[in-house]
């Protein structure tokens, strides 16, 4: 799988009545970061949002800072792990970004045959890549 090299990150996190809700209990400060590297882990390795139990000792997190996520609703239990809540309606799928990375090649394959090759020689077609 491929991961996004960045995510989306709202500027309002720190005011998110589920992050509050947890900063204002003890220790929830803690799972309040673990969200924060959750999502990152989740960009990286390009899971759509789903976060391995196994990872969870990786992202500086125990089960005690996972279960206070997916108390506030920041989080959503899923066989094997959990699930960031909201994924899919503030990141970019991971098959989204595999296109953009495809056209991006294809674009830089045309371009580099068109700038040494001139206009009309086309080996970038013969390279299996395609424009779409």
């Amino acid at each position: 799988m491929s991961g996004l090299p960045w995510i989306r990150f709202d500027t309002s996190l720190p005011d998110n009545p589920k992050i509050l809700m947890l900063c204002s209990v003890k220790d929830g400060h803690r799972a309040a970061f673990v969200y924060v590297c959750g999502l990152a882990y989740a960009g990286k390795h390009g899971t759509d949002g789903f976060i391995p139990q196994a990872a969870l000792a990786r992202l500086n997190g125990r089960t005690a800072d996972a279960a206070r996520l997916v108390d506030v609703g920041l989080w959503d239990d899923a066989p094997g792990g959990w699930d960031v809540h909201g994924w899919s309606e503030y990141q970019q799928a991971s098959d989204s970004t595999a296109r953009v990375r495809s056209a991006k090649k294809a674009a830089s394959s045309k371009g580099n045959c068109v700038r040494w090759h001139g206009e009309d020689c086309g080996c970038w077609k013969q390279e299996g890549l395609r424009l779409a």
